[in-house]
């Protein structure tokens, strides 16, 4: 798993103990779709932003990468039937399963940086591969990718 250090100010916090008590158990019940970003990165011209991160709560195997494209020319497919939201420019490849289109239901972090051409970043099982012509997701456990560019996409 990258390691990602954030150098954050002190801040002092004064909390009750009842308010406490109430934040951690909220904190514990978070939702199994909840994650820990690992931190996100794009592609050189800045067109694909990816984020790399493990389900929270999870094991080693619950390990996921989105990347979203801001421009392309390819037309993507019809909208899944439970999406409601924003759909055809997000893609997920989770750890053991298949590739897919993913259903948005929030922006991407910011990048934290680029992944130049030639350069790779992974986690567990999952590689993200930075090519002048597109960038590539594999999950080596199983063979499962995507490979997106503003040209076209593939999965599989």
């Amino acid at each position: 798993m990258p390691t990602v250090s954030r150098h954050l100010p002190p801040t002092k916090v004064t909390l009750l103990a009842p308010i406490a008590a109430a934040m951690a158990a909220a904190v514990i019940a978070l939702p199994v779709t909840a994650h820990a970003d690992t931190g996100a990165f794009q592609s050189p011209s800045g067109n694909i932003v990816c984020s790399m991160g493990t389900f929270v709560g999870g094991k080693a195997n619950d390990n996921f990468v989105d990347c979203e494209i801001t421009d392309h020319s390819w037309v993507a497919p019809p909208r899944a039937p439970d999406c409601a939201l924003n759909w055809g420019n997000r893609f997920r490849l989770e750890q053991g399963n298949a590739a897919v289109f993913a259903c948005q239901h929030q922006a991407m972090p910011a990048p934290q940086q680029t992944l130049d051409y030639g350069q790779t970043r992974s986690i567990g099982a999952i590689t993200c591969d930075s090519e002048p012509a597109a960038m590539t997701c594999t999950d080596s456990s199983t063979g499962h990718f995507f490979r997106v560019s503003r040209d076209s996409y593939q999965l599989g």
